[in-house]
């Protein structure tokens, strides 16, 4: 017989073990990395577009502008030029025919009638014309 032999032995030392065993975690980790490293590449390739090529147009052309002035005696000008209503509406639908189609701006004194005013503005519409402002002073008075 063996005298003092015990089982589980150790040396009667009954404290617990303070040392964290750090095998099992770097086990764990080694193999996160190895499936982060082999799907990776995967992720980045996974879905697969075709995308549109950038071309550049140049801008389109910026329309001319015509200047339409009534004076308070109902005298019509194009362009700072002297003209009756006949010669306007040829011009209206010289300009209507133009591509890109000019912008018909319209200025009117305020004294202007009415009438004139409406004749022009029949006249482009009759033409074609689709382009139409009227300009006012925004000066405050």
């Amino acid at each position: 017989m063996i005298v003092g032999g015990g089982i589980g032995g150790g040396g009667g030392n009954s404290s617990p073990m303070s040392e964290i065993n750090t095998t099992p975690l770097v086990d764990v980790m080694l193999v996160l990395l190895v499936i982060f490293i082999i799907t990776a590449p995967l992720l980045t390739h996974a879905v697969k577009i075709d995308l549109p090529q950038a071309t550049s147009q140049p801008s389109p052309e910026k329309p001319d502008i015509i200047d339409v002035a009534i004076d308070g005696a109902g005298v019509i000008y194009w362009n700072d030029q002297t003209i009756n209503m006949d010669e306007m509406n040829v011009k209206l639908h010289e300009v209507a025919d133009k591509e890109p189609q000019p912008e018909l701006h319209i200025r009117a004194d305020k004294e202007t009638r009415y009438q004139i005013l409406a004749e022009v503005m029949a006249y482009a519409q009759n033409a074609g014309v689709q382009k139409l402002g009227f300009v006012s002073d925004p000066t405050p008075q």
